[in-house]
Order: structure tokens, then sequence, then C-alpha cells
């Protein structure tokens, strides 16, 4: 039996993760949960999954939780450290990391360090600080296995084959709910209205993101530090309907493809089962019912998210961690109806030009980056209203 640490349990990727394991309760328990949003709702879930270790690294917490916890015999950590605490001390064999943004990094680490299989859902992991993560699983024998859907289509086109076969990376993107919209009509769009992905159910953050397209441009990152591709041999295409969701195509002209409907609980399952497969009661693909797939190529100048991505993977350094953490706080301000849509992109790329980028020698240089990006984008959010 595997046991999972679960980072971000109250998350949608998370709740789905926990819909799986209950589906095969001979092949994986939980051992461990943490939340930062709602103590009420990790606490109700380690009722359900009964783990030996829960960590909460939101705001404080009343101190009934510490005696709620106690009498379900379950230890409660909370505070900031906590998820590093869970993640050192907690007996597991697979770290799914379903944190939403920077704060994955450190458990990520951690977890490496202690010798765990990480099951990736956290996309800033490797876009902040993809050359050290790569390198310390490498020294620890450690496999980073993707939880994204594009990256788990690519993960599964590439086994059994060669790198040095591999001509290009494809990842596919949905264009969010904004793809038929004009370029001049995006500075009037709403909260409400960019938080209505057409195909997939997501948390707030990874939803607004993805109808930018920056969160395809944080795939763009992640698959080059997962697959070891360069840049210039990955690429983006648009695809409404979210059936084929990623390919790779080899250098005799030969192109695999994994398609499915768009529903996280099967890349989630392939990571927990790698390299087995394991049936579930999925609904299945009817193709007649879908009929046509269309495929459009991006336009950077209106998704111009996209295009700083991708400027960002050809510094590399610290630019996409100032890029992810300008974003996070962009996003943020956004949602928060500081800045407008149209300003997202805006305020990353300000960031962006700003910011004396440095190589990425240790954990310390990524932190202050993504620090100073964050104080950038707090300081010049009320300017661009």
């Amino acid at each position: 039996m595997k046991k999972i640490c679960l980072l971000g349990a109250t998350g949608s990727i998370g709740q789905n993760t926990i819909d799986i394991v209950s589906q095969f309760p001979e092949q994986f328990a939980i051992a461990a949960l943490s939340s930062h949003s709602s103590i009420e709702q990790l606490f109700q879930l380690a009722r359900k999954v009964r783990p030996q270790a829960a960590a909460f690294s939101g705001d404080a917490v009343a101190e009934h939780w510490l005696q709620e916890f106690r009498e379900l015999g379950v230890r409660l950590l909370i505070g900031p450290d906590a998820l590093v605490q869970l993640v050192a001390e907690v007996e597991y064999d697979v770290l799914v990391n379903a944190v939403v943004g920077a704060a994955g990094l450190r458990p990520t680490l951690a977890a490496i360090r202690s010798g765990r299989t990480i099951a990736l859902a956290n996309k800033e992991t490797l876009v902040c600080a993809g050359e050290l993560v790569m390198a310390l699983a490498e020294k620890h024998g450690v496999s980073v296995i993707p939880i994204d859907s594009e990256h788990s289509a690519l993960w599964q086109c590439l086994v059994g084959e060669s790198r040095d076969t591999v001509r290009r990376l494809i990842l596919t993107a949905s264009g969010g709910p904004f793809l038929d919209l004009p370029k001049s009509e995006l500075a009037g769009v709403t909260v409400e209205q960019a938080l209505k992905h057409p195909n997939w159910s997501m948390g707030a953050k990874i939803t607004i993101d993805s109808s930018t397209l920056m969160n395809k441009g944080l795939e763009v990152i992640e698959a080059y530090w997962l697959f070891g591709i360069e840049p210039e041999r990955i690429s983006v295409v648009i695809h409404p309907q979210s059936i084929i969701h990623s390919m790779v195509e080899f250098i005799d002209g030969s192109i695999k493809a994994q398609m499915g409907l768009p529903d996280m609980r099967v890349p989630i399952q392939y990571a927990l089962t790698y390299p087995d497969r394991l049936p579930n009661t999925l609904p299945g693909m009817d193709f007649v019912k879908y009929g046509t797939l269309t495929f459009f190529e991006p336009d950077f100048d209106k998704f111009r998210a996209l295009k700083l991505a991708f400027d960002a993977l050809e510094s590399l350094g610290t630019a996409p961690a100032v890029l992810n953490a300008a974003n996070e706080e962009a996003v943020n301000a956004f949602l928060q109806r500081h800045i407008r849509y149209d300003r997202i992109a805006h305020v990353v790329e300000m960031a962006l030009n700003e910011y004396e980028h440095h190589e990425v020698s240790d954990l310390e240089s990524v932190l202050t980056a993504d620090a100073w990006a964050r104080r950038f984008v707090l300081e010049a959010r009320d300017s661009l209203t």
C-alpha cells in the first residue's frame, strides 16, 4: 500500500485525489493532509480519511481546533513552517503537492531530501526553481511525476521513448473563456466572467491564469525542466475542446497524442499508479459525440502573458521566479478588484523589465526575486487602475 501526503487537500486537485484514493482502498491511504484556506474543511477531511497528521498554514486557529484534532487522534501542525514540518516528519511514500503558488516550493524540496516520490500539481515549484528541484531529485534518486493534465500527457507519450528522438513537445490550451473576445474588450472583463472556464473546474487563481494563458506559459517552463527539451522545441496550440491534452512529435514525423475527457482524476490516478494502470469508474470517451477537434495558433499579442512566459524561459535565472510571483500578486489584485483584467500581464511585464535577473545559485536567490516581485506589484497596482 502506498501512503500519500496530500498538500492542498481542500482544493480541487486535493478533492479529486481523495476521490481517487477512495476508489482504491487496498492500494492507497492518506497519511497526511494540509490546507491553507479552511481549518474546518481540513478537519472534516481528516475525520473522513483519518491521517496520521494534518497541517494548517493559514491564519491563526482557535484553540478548540487543537482539541478537536487531538480527540480525532490526528496530530495538527500549524504556522508558516507547518508544510515543511509535515513532509519531513510523517511516514509516507508519495507527496502529492497540490498547493497553489510558490508556497509549494519548500515542502517539495524537503520531501525530495527525504527520498519521497513527488507527484506534482504545483507548477510554480518548477517554474521558480526548476534547476534546484531537478538537480536535487537526481541527487537523491527521486522521481518527479507530473499531475497537470498537459504534462501527464507528455509523460505518457514519452514512456518507452528516447528523448533523443523528440522533435518537439506540443502543449494544448483550451483558449479559455475569452478566445473569441476582441483584445479591445479585455479591459472590461469582470471577475465573474474570468472565473467561468469553458471546460475545467479549478480554483480561482488557476482559472484566471487559464483565461490569460499564463497558466500555459507556466506549463511551458515546467515542461522544459521536466523533460529537458530546449525552449525552441516546445510549442503551444489552441485546442478548444480539451480532448487532446498534449502531443509529442518525433524526428521521423510521427506524433503521439494523449486524449481523454477533461477530468483531472485521470492524470492524478496515473501519477499515483505509475508505471501501472488500474481500472476505475470514470466515464469513457465518446468520439462520435465530440465529432470535430479543432486547433489554432495562439495570439501572442492578445494573450501577452504567454509571450512573457516564453521570454522568461529564454532568460532563465531568476526571471521565471519574478514572472510567477508578479503574476500571483497581479491575479490577486484583479480578484480583489484593484486592477483591470488587461493590467495583469502589463504589471508582470513591468516587473520582468525592472528586475535585474541573476543566476539561480540557491534557494535564497529564488526567494529574493519572489519577494521583490510581490512588493513591486503591490506598490504599482494603485497606479494601474
